[in-house]
């Protein structure tokens, strides 16, 4: 997941533009496939041994428009970009014009995010079906379609928001949590590697190419939105049978707001325990785990809770 592009003002959120041409340098040289948005659930559920990747661009910048989309237009990369549809002609932003003149490519995907890409897991949910029903009116206005493809606003939701967004009629919807996509995904929590300045150093980047999914029956609390009351959580994840070493799982959580190494046990030979002994503090409560793969390369989860003010 990417946002700006050559803004070095913004280094939470953008990524320099030589850093970006050798990210597609490493995903080509590594003989890892560019999918096509178009093709998502056959590539998800066909050819599983063939490495794979899907480039996604949040809130539709200029800067994107003038220095990414030249590279990918030129190499035809598929890509989906999401757009918040109020900012859309704002200062710094894309326009209409722009945005219609890449969505004519069949290798890119214009997709939802959002109108307003306020908080939205932070309010009720009449508040989010009506930013929703307005951002879906102005695709169909400005594109004749609203997409499939939803991207949580910074990555939050909660299972009210997810539910809304079924109900409009979303396949997929994607958050900010780390991790690897599989067909045992919940497809309304999809997971991607958020990359900028500090998270897309090369040496880094390169090493996200060599991580694979990390398989699991269910997460525990379902609910990723926490009240207070319920922070921390107490967090289980039920893995799926006969994953090599899964004993060997090691697993970084930010309570505290300090990134420490977690205390863990198995309640049983596949189900873990993250035991979370202090409050997450902020917005945002983080834990990743990861595991050697026989291969050499890592299975990673990360899981991502959004901290309410009550």
């Amino acid at each position: 997941m990417y946002h700006r592009f050559e803004e070095n003002k913004y280094p939470s959120t953008n990524i320099r533009i030589n850093n970006f041409k050798e990210h597609l340098k490493i995903i080509e040289g590594n003989n890892i496939k560019f999918i096509n948005p178009k093709n998502f659930e056959n590539e998800l559920k066909n050819n599983k041994l063939q490495r794979k990747i899907l480039l996604t661009i949040d809130d539709g910048f200029l800067s994107f428009y003038k220095n990414a989309w030249p590279i990918l237009k030129n190499k035809k990369i598929p890509f989906i970009l999401f757009i918040s549809t109020r900012e859309v002609g704002a200062f710094n932003y894309m326009s209409w014009e722009q945005i219609k003149e890449i969505s004519k490519e069949d290798f890119v995907e214009i997709g939802n995010h959002s109108h307003t890409h306020e908080y939205l897991a932070d309010e009720n949910s009449e508040t989010i079906k009506k930013d929703i029903e307005k951002s879906i009116s102005i695709f169909k206005k400005n594109l004749g379609k609203n997409s499939i493809f939803f991207s949580y606003p910074f990555g939050e939701y909660s299972n009210d928001f997810k539910n809304i967004i079924k109900n409009f009629n979303f396949k997929y919807a994607f958050g900010q949590h780390s991790g690897v996509i599989d067909e045992t995904k919940d497809f309304y929590e999809l997971p991607r590697y958020p990359i900028n300045e500090k998270y897309g150093e090369i040496k880094r980047f390169s090493s996200l190419t060599k991580t694979l999914p990390f398989k699991y029956k269910k997460i525990y609390p379902d609910e990723k939105y926490l009240s207070q009351n319920k922070n921390p959580p107490n967090v289980k994840i039920q893995f799926y049978e006969n994953i090599e070493n899964l004993k060997s799982v090691g697993c970084y959580s930010n309570e505290g707001n300090n990134w420490r190494k977690s205390d863990i046990k198995f309640e049983n030979s596949n189900t873990l325990l993250i035991n979370i002994s202090e409050k997450f503090v902020g917005e945002r409560g983080r834990i990743n785990c990861s595991l050697r793969d026989p291969s050499g390369l890592w299975r990673w989860l990360g899981i991502q809770f959004v901290i309410g003010e009550n």
